[in-house]
């Protein structure tokens, strides 16, 4: 197995180098753990991203652009990059995330500038985004940041994991890739996982009918009225458990919906979204504190933040696994 990283776990504290940082997700999954470790540097564009990671964690980050950042003169162990998907994503544009594109998914290949920047190369790097990365007229770009990380001395193993293997009852799909430097007997067949839990559990009492569904071309396609032609989304019901969290949720509740009698529905709370991205409600309290509320509005922002986030419980597996003790 790995040597390494059983003698770093007893004697030192992993390094972490944080890009696309978001709200933290991978360092909520350290804590966790309670594997050792310190956050040498997060980088992150998006201001209230970095105001919300700043309330969750008692740090004092600024915003980053990524495009601008140079590697860290001190050591790094373990990157993690979570990088745009919006290009990938198959509710996209699919523009795709060639190097040198310039769309927001080909960003990720700055995260080999910046290793190549090294002066010694991080021993894990770990990437997450959308499965669409494997259709067939996004693959190419997958391919050749597999091939880049070779290039660097990493091997790789992917594979699409889904939430709802490790407790969160969320449909929700993404890949994951384990890159190690030099050999890796990384093995996504061994991951922790966990029975998915109940839906009610994360789900509200009481809600405000602030979030209760009023579109009627919504309530019409509810209804199964087949001549509505006015809504092109998808709607589903929630049951046993929720489908992928998105930005917007409102506006496109593609995590579904709340059926509260009466033939009425209702959207997911900003609290069940953060709960559903295996967050607490003390992390909600504590993002939810630094945004001032809008009397009759829910909040884009939070929204926004917990659908771009990554699944806490399925990175706790992933480092269990690497770091396992």
């Amino acid at each position: 197995m790995f040597p390494y990283f059983l003698e770093v776990i007893t004697i030192e504290e992993i390094k972490v180098l944080e890009l696309f940082g978001g709200i933290g997700a991978i360092r909520k999954a350290f804590i966790r753990q309670k594997i050792p470790y310190r956050i040498v540097d997060y980088v992150e564009v998006d201001k209230n991203c970095v105001k919300s990671y700043n309330a969750l964690y008692g740090a004092y980050f600024k915003p980053q652009d990524i495009v601008k950042y140079h590697s860290p003169d001190e050591r790094i162990d373990f990157v993690m990059h979570g990088s745009p998907c919006q290009d990938f994503s198959r509710s996209g544009l699919k523009k795709g995330g060639e190097k040198g594109s310039g769309t927001r998914s080909s960003l990720l290949f700055e995260t080999i500038r910046i290793i190549e920047e090294m002066k010694e190369k991080p021993k894990v790097v770990l990437w997450e985004n959308v499965k669409g990365v494997l259709d067939k007229n996004m693959r190419a770009s997958f391919f050749h940041y597999l091939k880049e990380m070779e290039r660097l001395g990493y091997e790789s193993k992917y594979k699409i994991l889904n939430a709802m293997d490790f407790g969160i009852p969320q449909n929700r799909k993404r890949i994951f890739v384990v890159s190690i430097l030099g050999q890796n007997d990384f093995d996504f067949e061994t991951l922790k996982k966990a029975e998915t839990r109940s839906i009610d559990d994360f789900l509200q009492k009481g809600v405000s009918d602030l979030y209760e569904v009023r579109q009627e071309s919504m309530l019409r396609y509810l209804s199964g009225n087949p001549k509505n032609k006015n809504f092109k989304g998808r709607l589903k019901i929630i049951d046993k458990y929720a489908y992928t969290i998105s930005t917007k949720q409102v506006r496109v509740p593609n995590s579904g919906l709340v059926d509260i009698g009466n033939g009425k529905y209702r959207y997911l709370t900003e609290r069940e979204c953060l709960r559903l991205m295996g967050f607490d409600d003390e992390d909600f309290d504590n993002i939810r504190a630094i945004y001032s509320k809008r009397p009759g509005k829910t909040s884009s922002i939070l929204y926004k933040q917990a659908g771009n986030s990554i699944v806490v419980n399925v990175l706790e597996a992933i480092l269990n696994e690497i770091y396992r003790r």
